[in-house]
């Protein structure tokens, strides 16, 4: 399994996959040192990256291979289908597994998702409009959904 760690604006991200596609990307919370060189499988996922952060890509075309449970898997499925700047609640993902009871397990399985960003899990919020629970801080889920927003705030000076 290879990885590398590069800099976005949410700080230090590691990326880890090999020939079978990209199992991870999540943002550190410490500093860590910038890989030199990115290793060939993880390349492309890099520059896409690159591009969402500077908003030029609003979907991702790569190779994916996250572990996770059968039940993760097709939850993350779903998350892939929600579109750039768009949210959609919980409740919203357990009607679409099939059982509006399945919100706590929908909840986890988005909780556990390996492919930040990638596997928009930040597009997912509260049924009430809320920011609720991400893997990664509320600060940096608030950030992404900001970045896609296509209402921009603008400076008045």
């Amino acid at each position: 399994m290879d990885e590398c760690i590069i800099i976005s604006p949410l700080g230090y991200t590691k990326i880890t996959g090999d020939v079978k596609g990209i199992s991870s990307v999540i943002v550190l919370d410490s500093e860590e040192k910038v890989s030199d060189i990115i290793p060939l499988f993880l390349e492309d996922c890099a520059f896409q990256l690159q591009e969402y952060f500077q908003g030029i890509r609003k979907k991702f075309d790569l190779k994916l291979n996250p572990e996770g449970t059968n039940f993760q898997k097709q939850v993350w499925k779903l998350l892939e289908q929600i579109p750039y700047g768009k949210t959609v609640s919980y409740l919203d993902l357990a009607k679409q597994v099939g059982d509006i009871k399945a919100i706590r397990a929908v909840a986890n399985a988005n909780a556990k998702n390996p492919l930040w960003i990638i596997v928009p899990c930040h597009r997912v919020i509260g049924s009430d409009g809320s920011l609720t629970g991400y893997a990664g801080g509320l600060h940096r889920k608030e950030w992404l959904l900001n970045h896609e927003s296509p209402f921009k705030q603008q400076s008045l000076f």
